[in-house]
């Protein structure tokens, strides 16, 4: 019968050379140590963060949610390949009504950065993304046109009347249990919108930043 044998290492746990054979981590009583996909992606410093205002200071969306008009994009180069795992958005200031909000991805590049945002590593300290990201004011990032046929829907919320005020929640998160997979050239972007009088608020989209190799 096959025995498996771990290596007890818990005070000091080690960083190995790439490329090299080492043995399976375990506890001290002896179980397998296994590490979440998401949380070995952050140790490698492939997580980043793009962020659309402050807590102090909102930005603007749309008026009303427009075709090829977006809030946040971030654009995966040829050879890279990006993941969205998390969106929050909080609105500050929920004016209007017909509240829209989305998060869609498309094979083609960003067609106008309307406010260019160098991405945040989740691992302070860590390396530069390879994508190019941009947030910005009343749709100012461009993107390519919506179609049933090539534009994903990763997520959306709607509320027909004014948020805000006391009368509604107003924090949005998406989270994914399987996110969607962007192979570049292709983007990931951000809508908010409502009617007569875009929301002020503030977001935050986090992806994971992979080379295409490794996912094909």
């Amino acid at each position: 019968m096959a025995t498996m044998e771990v290596y007890v290492n818990t005070a000091t746990p080690q960083a190995y050379g790439e490329g090299t054979e080492q043995k399976v981590k375990g506890s001290c009583r002896a179980e397998l140590c296994v590490i979440d996909f998401l949380t070995e992606m952050a140790l490698e410093g492939r997580g980043f963060q793009v962020r659309a205002g402050t807590i102090t200071t909102p930005i603007t969306g749309d008026v009303v949610i427009t075709d090829t008009k977006a809030e946040m994009a971030v654009e995966a180069p040829l050879g890279t390949s990006i993941l969205p795992v998390y969106l929050n958005i909080g609105i500050r200031l929920g004016t209007g009504t017909l509240h829209e909000y989305a998060l869609k991805s498309v094979a083609a590049a960003i067609t106008t950065n309307g406010g260019a945002f160098i991405p945040l590593p989740t691992k302070l300290g860590g390396g530069a993304s390879r994508c190019t990201a941009g947030c910005s004011t009343a749709g100012g990032m461009v993107v390519a046109a919506e179609l049933n046929t090539t534009t994903r829907c990763l997520w959306a919320a709607s509320n027909p009347v004014a948020v805000g005020a006391g009368n509604s929640f107003t924090t949005f998160i998406y989270q994914p249990a399987a996110p969607h997979v962007i192979t570049g050239i292709g983007t990931a972007y951000v809508q908010i919108a409502a009617a007569t009088t875009g929301p002020d608020y503030y977001a935050t989209l986090e992806y994971i930043e992979i080379p295409t190799v490794s996912v094909s």
